[in-house]
């Protein structure tokens, strides 16, 4: 294998790994957050912000999964 093309298919399982980890966090977050709702809606004003705040942390490994991607494509 040329180093080129290596270079593409480590680029590719670096996002493709990170990504998956990524959306398994978002559907639990999500998913806890409306069972907690579900089981008390009084708690809502106080879950929710925090709910948000699990999802853009989590979001952010995406992006850094994205950086990390483009290191190995143009460095």
């Amino acid at each position: 294998m040329e180093a080129e093309a290596a270079k593409y298919v480590g680029a590719g399982l670096a996002v493709t790994f990170a990504l998956a980890g990524v959306g398994l966090g978002i559907g639990n977050i999500f998913s806890t957050l409306i069972g907690s709702i579900a089981r008390n809606p009084a708690v809502q004003p106080k879950v929710f912000p925090i709910g948000i705040l699990g999802f853009a942390l989590t979001e952010a490994v995406a992006l850094f999964a994205l950086l990390i991607a483009f290191l190995i494509l143009f460095a």
